[in-house]
């Protein structure tokens, strides 16, 4: 064989790894190999296993059999810190920088070159400058603290902290749910970038066209096994979904047909503290209406400003017969519900079972002299378990045992177990995989299409293809101001994006 066919010593190679947690199996005899300068993706819906065998690549978690080897080398990291010294860098969803520290600092924490115990600022300094001059972020300047960053630039800063203390092999994951298009287009740049030095990157992601932009090869796990390996980022998404799941989904985006009812939100001018600026809509039972637009552009505070989250400075807000602004309770009252993007900070209690979640809003209807009784909570809570499929052992179990996919039906559930009439969404399906995504565009089509008691429901999103998908309507919110409403057969992904960004 020529020199020049040759295979490189791979990055990285797990072979056979098991992890078990009781009697729960985690990773089943999981193999990958990832080569030097590549973007390895590895795939699978929330719970197969990609966090866990991530943990044991980044010695958090160690594996009951299974080896390791970077470069050739055996690899059995004792813990996080060696993990990192031998160049294993994680790049986590929710990042882990000191907000009241400056960029430098972040950069150098835990590294700082010193002389006896006193710092070298001028080297600290020029660290940071070096790690952060092939970013071409002019913003980000090493002096700034990092509570005045967006969160794109504080992932920039992550990034550029693996490369400080010589990273070899780059985890990202989910890296762009909370950036905005043009920020993942400069995050794929610094990808390519890195790949030319030769750095090995696994990237997770449950965007699949993203997966097909930017990496050279896929591999996906099921229920903690690998089910395909070392896939061309070509293969389509229907196989690749197939594969994740372990059945065929026949439609994504289920839209039945939907005839729209009753006028039962009307929003007018209206202007909030900040944002919106100015944002006016009708929503009907039977409808699905779809807020696109840019992160900071103004959308989240719109579904809070509507659902009394938000101060409103001018406007109308008209819910059914009621008129003007009200509390959240009030808007509870009035027959609406709104879930946030925030699911852990907002949209859960997490250290309470799923019952007590689903039916926390619901408590004064409860009987029995103001005692609530789990029996009764658990037997309505049964309901929803059993209608939106959520996987879990039983309603009494801690809601932050659940997967991510699971945690947001039971939110949804919670709406629903409500009985209210307009739904608020934001972000419903931002950080859960591809089939829980399937399962609650499901449900979002059968509420709008209930021959009994259709809802209407208002989604923000910032995934297009989504909007797309399951909406009727769609209207664009651009620096605080909502843009017209389009019918979703006139528009496409491409005349919003054009409309987001242009104004």
């Amino acid at each position: 064989m020529a020199n020049d066919e040759i295979e490189p010593t791979p990055a990285l190679q797990m072979r056979g790894i098991t992890k078990s947690f009781g009697p729960t199996i985690a990773l089943s005899d999981v193999s990958i190999t990832v080569r030097p300068g590549t973007v390895h993706a590895l795939v699978g819906e929330n719970g197969a296993g990609k966090s866990t065998l991530m943990k044991i690549l980044s010695g958090v978690v160690k594996p009951d059999t299974g080896t390791m080897e970077l470069f050739g080398q055996p690899y059995s990291p004792k813990n996080p810190i060696s993990a990192r010294r031998l160049g294993i860098a994680m790049i986590y969803q929710e990042l882990s920088l000191a907000a009241d520290l400056t960029v430098e600092e972040n950069l150098t924490l835990g590294i700082e070159p010193n002389i006896a115990g006193v710092l070298k600022v001028k080297k600290i300094r020029q660290m940071a400058l070096d790690a952060l001059k092939a970013f071409n972020h002019p913003e980000i300047q090493p002096q700034i603290k990092v509570s005045k960053l967006s969160i794109a630039a504080c992932q920039l800063v992550e990034i550029a902290r693996a490369l400080v203390v010589g990273c070899k092999i780059l985890v990202l994951d989910e890296p762009t749910s909370s950036l905005t298009a043009s920020d993942t287009e400069k995050l794929f740049e610094l990808v390519n970038t890195l790949k030319k030095k030769g750095i090995a990157i696994i990237y997770i992601s449950h965007f699949l066209e993203e997966v097909r932009k930017i990496a050279d090869e896929v591999t996906v796990l099921r229920d903690g096994r690998v089910v395909a390996s070392n896939l061309p980022p070509q293969t389509p998404d229907e196989e690749l979904i197939n594969q994740m799941v372990g059945r065929k989904i026949e439609q994504l985006f289920p839209h039945s047909t939907r005839t729209p009812g009753k006028l039962v939100l009307e929003v007018e001018n209206l202007q909030g503290t900040k944002k919106p600026v100015s944002a006016s809509l009708k929503l009907h039972t039977g409808q699905v209406y779809g807020i696109a637009g840019l992160v900071g552009a103004g959308r989240s505070e719109l579904l809070r400003a509507i659902f009394g989250l938000e101060k409103i400075k001018s406007g109308k807000v008209k819910v059914g017969v009621y008129f003007g602004p009200a509390s959240p309770l009030k808007r509870w009252n009035q027959g609406m519900g709104f879930l946030s993007e925030n699911r852990k900070e907002e949209g859960l209690a997490t250290t309470m079972s799923i019952s007590e979640n689903i039916t926390m809003s619901k408590l004064h209807s409860y009987p029995a002299y103001a005692v609530v009784r789990p029996s009764i909570q658990n037997k309505n809570s049964k309901r929803w378990i059993e209608k939106l499929g959520i996987k879990c052992h039983s309603a009494s179990q801690k809601i932050d045992e659940l997967s991510g996919g699971n945690q947001q039906k039971a939110a949804l559930a919670r709406l629903l177990e409500h009985n209210v009439d307009i739904l608020l969404l934001d972000e419903p399906t931002r950080g859960i995989d591809v089939a829980a995504k399937a399962a609650i565009y499901q449900i979002i089509d059968e509420l709008a299409c209930d021959k009994i008691s259709p809802k209407a429901i208002l989604v923000v999103s910032s995934y297009l293809p989504e909007l797309m998908g399951i909406c009727d309507s769609i209207s664009v919110m651009c620096k605080g101001n909502l843009g017209p409403t389009h019918n979703v057969k006139d528009i496409d992904e491409h005349k919003l994006m054009l409309e987001a960004i242009g104004c």
